[in-house]
């Protein structure tokens, strides 16, 4: 029996570095947007990213993409 999978929701996540504690370990801060159009492609992802982290104070430390997917039978 395969299995298919149907992208369902999308989400970009950006994720800051935003210092570091007491004890010396790193402090990160994200930032996510959801209701990210499914069909976008990683370069327009990006690019969307990039524009939002000129907006920013912290530096950027990774961007990152979340797939949410429905699988069912193949019939």
């Amino acid at each position: 029996m395969a299995a298919i999978q149907d992208i369902q929701r999308s989400q970009l996540r950006l994720v800051f570095d935003a210092g570091v504690d007491e004890k010396g370990k790193e402090i990160f801060k994200n930032k996510n947007y959801n209701n990210i159009n499914p069909a976008a492609t990683a370069d327009q992802l990006y690019s969307v990213a990039v524009a939002i982290v000129g907006l920013q104070d912290l530096q950027l430390y990774n961007i990152e993409r979340n797939d949410s997917f429905m699988l069912s039978e193949e019939i």
